[in-house]
């Protein structure tokens, strides 16, 4: 658990105001685990001090611990204290098959990139109707534009591909939703909100400059 409590210390007040968010959204919302939504939220709060967010409200959360064959991708409305999309997502083709276990920032490793997001701006490309996403993590995605990593359609991403293949379709990196829903996200997330991508691996929790 990444925002653990010690015994001898209070908890920080960005921590209870995330369980106290947290337990409101669930009771009608479907959320993820807590100790992936209280990071995510740490990191928010960073972002929004620093006032890098045009659309504050909005966390999207892909939690990579899951397996292909869930949905893994939670778009949160937090001032709603509503959940606006739950959905399956795609990883990279070489993090993982059924999970994502290895992650890279690296060009042409067809890897996903974990950590802190800015959605950037919609544009149409080999994928059609895209969002852009910019990683603000050094060493971790900051490469993520550089690389395409982007959110887009794909239609490797249905529960009619995982009944025929056992598992979800991979990309080359970015995190691809179903072609049905995939507007109706990139409508709502674009242009500055924040997008966190969670696994606990442990040289990331460490060393990242929103979760230290």
């Amino acid at each position: 658990m990444i925002l653990k409590v010690s015994a001898f210390m209070p908890p920080m007040p960005n921590e209870i105001e995330a369980a106290d968010l947290y337990h409101e959204i669930k009771t009608t919302e479907p959320v993820p685990n807590y100790d992936v939504f209280a990071t995510a939220y740490l990191g928010l709060s960073k972002m929004i001090e620093a006032k890098k967010l045009a659309k504050p409200n909005l966390l999207t959360v892909i939690d990579y611990t899951k397996s292909s064959n869930e949905k893994r991708l939670w778009t949160i409305d937090l001032a709603k204290r509503k959940t606006k999309f739950f959905e399956l997502v795609s990883h990279g083709k070489n993090s993982g098959e059924y999970y994502a276990k290895k992650f890279s920032n690296t060009s042409g490793s067809h890897m996903s990139s974990l950590g802190f997001y800015k959605t950037g701006n919609v544009y149409y490309g080999k994928h059609d109707r895209s969002l852009k996403l910019h990683g603000l993590e050094p060493a971790i995605n900051c490469k993520a534009f550089e690389r395409g990593i982007v959110i887009h359609g794909a239609h490797y991403v249905s529960t009619a591909f995982i009944r025929q293949h056992k598992r979800l379709g991979r990309s080359w990196g970015c995190p691809a939703l179903r072609p049905e829903i995939k507007d109706k996200v990139i409508d709502e997330i674009a242009n500055g909100s924040c997008l966190f991508i969670y696994y606990p691996e442990q040289n990331y929790l460490k060393n990242s400059n929103y979760l230290n």
